[in-house]
């Protein structure tokens, strides 16, 4: 087991002071198979009133808005979350009885369905239909194509923005793990198998002490489904473990999108992000 605090600061400074703001953010994990939060709880400056709910995706959601004139936004999440080896993946099911499932299920039918972030081109649908072709199963068929695309992708910070597409990504083989995510889904759907995006954090440096603060990242891998559903992580090319810690999924990242609102004032904004994650055992 290993005990992780997140400390996750962002927000926008205004170039003039902003009116009014209305803003949700998805950054504080919840209790689920393989982890368990012992804190979370969100800061705000200017102080206040907050809101919170379960989105459609079971994702925590946290509303406010700040209806006096401030130039400076920062939201701080601070969580600390245990988190446990995976307990080891039950067979999946065969093809047949995957497409049978979907049709049945809502949360199937849509997480199958591509979306404009994760719309594959030709060479993705060819790269999906080679590997299905293998005679892989459910679970051996997904592996390969994450595995397949976090190999050929290059982390590269700079070369794509937020609302970049798969489409964008996989040409130049680069991009963020949001980017990668996306490709990986893309692939996963068009060999007919139900993928979601996670986001969450990952702790980066497995030989940092107890309680040696290090730079971490928001961060983001893929869920498929094959029975159950099953994370890995296609930009570090491991199966999800005690570094990684979730905080919700959704059909790609603009449903899980850590801060994003809107505001009365300047045109001129600017988001700031850090990420500290500390070993605590």
């Amino acid at each position: 087991m290993s005990r992780l605090r997140i400390v996750h600061r962002t927000g926008f400074r205004y170039e003039k002071p902003a009116t009014a703001s209305y803003n949700e953010a998805r950054m504080l994990p919840h209790s689920r198979d393989g982890q368990f939060v012992l804190q979370a709880n969100l800061e705000i400056t200017p102080t206040a009133t907050q809101h919170s709910y379960a989105d459609y995706w079971d994702t925590r959601v946290s509303t406010f808005e700040v209806l006096t004139p401030h130039q400076l936004l920062s939201v701080t999440a601070t969580s600390v979350v245990d988190v446990r080896p995976a307990p080891a993946a039950a067979a999946s099911i065969d093809w047949d009885e995957l497409s049978a499932r979907i049709p049945l299920s809502l949360a199937l039918a849509e997480c199958v369905a591509q979306t404009p972030a994760t719309e594959p081109d030709d060479e993705m649908r060819d790269l999906a239909l080679r590997i299905e072709a293998e005679g892989g199963d459910v679970d051996e068929t997904a592996f390969e194509i994450c595995r397949t695309v976090g190999e050929a992708m290059e982390y590269r910070r700079g070369v794509t923005g937020v609302t970049s597409t798969a489409r964008d990504a996989w040409p130049t083989r680069s991009g963020v793990c949001q980017d990668i995510a996306h490709v990986a889904l893309g692939v996963l759907r068009a060999a007919g198998i139900p993928a979601r995006y996670v986001s969450g954090y990952l702790h980066p440096d497995p030989s940092a002490g107890i309680g040696q603060p290090v730079i971490g990242e928001s961060h983001a891998w893929v869920e498929w489904y094959s029975g159950r559903w099953r994370g890995y992580d296609p930009t570090n090319l491991v199966e999800i473990g005690e570094s990684h810690v979730y905080v919700g999924h959704g059909r790609d990242y603009g449903d899980v999108a850590p801060l994003r609102g809107v505001y009365a004032g300047p045109s001129a904004s600017e988001l700031f992000v850090s990420v500290e994650i500390t070993r605590l055992e």
